[in-house]
């Protein structure tokens, strides 16, 4: 049923290449004005769900709407109010990069303004570079710039801060939440799971062509029911540590990090003080931490997977 609310609508999507099912029953939405945040492993399915929902590639099978319309049949009408970076774009390497963007201009009706975009993007002191000049993540700013050129209502970002440091990558965050708040709606691909963490209303992961969690931020950490708490103590000290279940040991020159995972971590607590108390041990670097994302997508991926000197309770 459709829901006026959706700016995407994904119902059972297949895409199958030969025999494979790269893409196996997918459905999901995404809201006006929210980060949605598709992931999974290479190969997991993602790119080819980007390239259906952009106009590209026709489904196998299954229903899509972006922005009400299906993207493949309509895809003139769709292209004009979406902005797209893609994991590897291409450039005329001797425009400069105002060039470029002067240039990308003339597709669109309302362009935004060459010198605002080029501030928004931090690539307004580089104007008269050449893009062959550009390095990669100045070239995944120029992406950004080039998919916001015109103004969308949507906006699809695959792996759009691949090669930029740290403050590069906190500047494109910023400016995507701006983005957002001014009513535009992303979805996004990324691979820094960190990432997405931080800038997603609501999460799908994909693994083998299937969606195999889904939700908002909260909903899928809580998926992870479980906490760790972390400390160092000397070598010769941790064989006296008691038999707590999903107990991992590392071993480094003469000290150990003992890292619990416990669905009770005040109980655990209170068993490790009260040991490292009858005995005498500092705990160094103790720390109590909840589940990340990435700690729920390794587990699908990977579920059960074992850790070296892995100790349990029976």
């Amino acid at each position: 049923m459709s829901n006026p609310e959706a700016v995407i609508e994904v119902q059972d999507l297949r895409v199958r290449y030969d025999r494979t099912d790269a893409v196996d029953g997918v459905s999901f939405q995404v809201r006006r004005g929210e980060v949605f945040a598709l992931l999974g492993t290479n190969g997991a399915g993602k790119t080819t769900v980007l390239d259906v929902l952009e106009g590209f590639r026709s489904p196998t099978a299954g229903r899509v709407t972006v922005l009400g319309v299906d993207p493949m049949a309509q895809h003139d009408i769709l292209a004009p109010r979406v902005g797209i970076v893609i994991q590897e774009a291409g450039f005329f390497d001797t425009l400069t990069v105002g060039q470029c963007l002067r240039a990308w201009s003339r597709f669109h009706r309302t362009p935004r303004s060459t010198d605002d975009l080029l501030a928004a993007v931090g690539l307004d002191h580089r104007r008269s570079v050449r893009c062959g000049k550009l390095s990669g993540g100045e070239r995944r700013r120029l992406d950004l710039a080039l998919a916001l050129l015109g103004q969308p209502e949507l906006v699809f970002l695959d792996e759009p801060t691949t090669g930029m440091d740290p403050e590069g990558r906190r500047e494109t965050w910023r400016l995507i939440g701006d983005l957002v708040d001014h009513g535009t709606t992303v979805l996004l691909t990324t691979h820094y799971l960190a990432e997405a963490q931080e800038m997603a209303d609501r999460v799908a992961i994909m693994h083998r062509g299937r969606i195999r969690v889904q939700g908002s931020l909260t909903d899928i950490l809580h998926t992870a029911d479980t906490s760790t708490v972390a400390f160092t103590v000397d070598s010769a000290q941790v064989d006296a540590l008691p038999l707590i279940p999903q107990t991992r040991i590392d071993r480094r020159s003469g000290r150990c990090r003992v890292t619990i995972t416990t669905q009770d971590p005040p109980a655990v607590l209170a068993t490790v003080t009260a040991w490292a108390q009858d005995h005498r041990v500092l705990l160094g670097d103790l720390d109590l931490s909840r589940p990340t994302l990435e700690d729920v997508f390794l587990e699908l991926v990977h579920p059960g997977a074992s850790t070296p000197d892995e100790r349990s309770a029976a």
